[in-house]
């Protein structure tokens, strides 16, 4: 018999939360929990290109190709399913809040008129060129290296603070600078002009422009790399948030993708809440956010907890397992493990409790290899949960230590 679950939750990885669905069917649970809460959304959606993106996942003859989103919609049909969104996220954000919308050449123009309708054309902040060198080079026009970023407020009263991304000048001399000493020991650099003179220090900060050309491309072997096609690096995410909440502020993504939202917000003490359409991004994230953050504290309480919501599920589902004593430790020993009929790839295997809809994780493993053995709590509420590459769940009671 299956139990039925639809939240799990782990000890460490957040402080956020992971919610499988559309944005826009999820709408009315958002807005119910979040409205006006949030200080700074994220969107990295769909370019309008055209075609559908999939991921291999698996190992060997094991592996599969699982659908991420397919990327078809016509011009009218990408700027109507915008508007939703954008509305929604307008509704979302507190009075300081931002958006920043992440786009290239096919929709930019489109979005700037939708973002000025919504937001009204005062709350522009910037349109920010994210120019970068990777990818193949057309002959047919010039190569297109950048992708522009819409950065809008709520309203006037907004958080934006640049000196939180700015960095140190540096020894490099500019333009002919003189370099000084001055009476404190700091090092700096003076230049004259039209009977002005200015100063600027080593560790005097530099502020981003709204061009953005020191932050690249992931290439292909970066240990970022999560496989996910439209990843974006950890240091553009870092950037928008650093400049645009502090701490303890709620960050939104609801295109999670690749999970580097939630990956920078945690590593930056934000508390998050990203949502996707693909089991796949639950996945990432879960494999992404347990591998960050190492082994719980026995003192810590929900602080840091990471929580997956999804819709309750019934899949047929078989299991080779049995149950293991050994040095006064129980564990649960996997031989093979299916959920549904067509045997997809296993990706996640956990032990731990049920109470009511929601799993509490004990024991984890990310990429599972059979056979697997999991160690198993004494309680008589032990659980054990099985998810597959389509994100297909099942949660399994385990035998009580006193009927063994």
């Amino acid at each position: 018999m299956l139990l039925d679950g639809v939240e799990e939750r782990h000890s460490v990885g957040g402080p956020g939360t992971f919610l499988l669905g559309k944005a826009e069917t999820l709408a009315k649970e958002l807005l119910d929990e979040y409205r006006g809460k949030v200080r700074l959304i994220y969107l990295d959606p769909p370019f309008c290109t055209g075609e559908a993106f999939s991921m291999k996942i698996g190992r060997g003859k094991n592996a599969a190709s699982i659908r991420l989103y397919e990327d078809t919609l016509s011009d009218e049909e990408y700027v109507a399913w915008m508007r939703q969104i954008l509305l929604l996220c307008h509704d979302l954000l507190d009075s300081k809040g931002s958006l920043y919308l992440h786009l290239d050449y096919r929709m930019s123009a489109k979005m700037r008129l939708v973002l000025d309708e919504i937001f009204g054309a005062d709350n522009f902040m910037n349109e920010i060129i994210w120019t970068y060198k990777s990818g193949g080079r057309s002959k047919r026009y010039f190569p297109r290296k950048h992708d522009t970023i819409l950065f809008y407020r709520k309203s006037k009263h907004v958080y934006f603070k640049i000196e939180a991304v700015g960095r140190p000048r540096g020894a490099e001399r500019r333009n002919h600078m003189k370099r000084f000493i001055d009476e404190d020991g700091r090092v700096g650099f003076s230049i004259r002009s039209n009977g002005k003179l200015y100063k600027y220090y080593e560790d005097s900060l530099i502020y981003p422009s709204d061009v953005w050309n020191d932050i690249e491309h992931l290439q292909q072997k970066d240990r970022e790399r999560t496989g996910y096609a439209t990843q974006k690096p950890e240091a553009l995410l870092r950037r928008i948030i650093g400049a645009s909440s502090a701490e303890g502020d709620l960050v939104m993504d609801l295109f999670s993708g690749s999970g580097t939202t939630a990956a920078i917000a945690a590593k930056m003490n934000r508390r998050f809440v990203v949502t996707d359409s693909s089991p796949v991004a639950a996945y990432i994230l879960r494999k992404r956010l347990l591998a960050i953050s190492g082994a719980p504290d026995l003192f810590q309480n929900d602080e840091h907890d990471l929580v997956f919501r999804f819709p309750k599920t019934e899949p047929p589902f078989s299991i080779d397992r049995s149950i293991e004593k050994k040095g006064g430790t129980r564990s649960v020993v996997l031989r093979t493990a299916a959920v549904g009929e067509d045997k997809m790839p296993i990706v996640y295997a956990a032990t731990g409790t049920m109470v009511g809809s929601t799993f509490f994780a004990q024991q984890t493993n990310c990429a599972p290899r059979f056979p697997l053995k999991l160690p198993i709590t004494e309680q008589s509420n032990a659980v054990l949960q099985v998810t597959d590459a389509l994100g297909r769940t099942a949660f399994l009671p385990l035998p009580d230590p006193a009927q063994e």
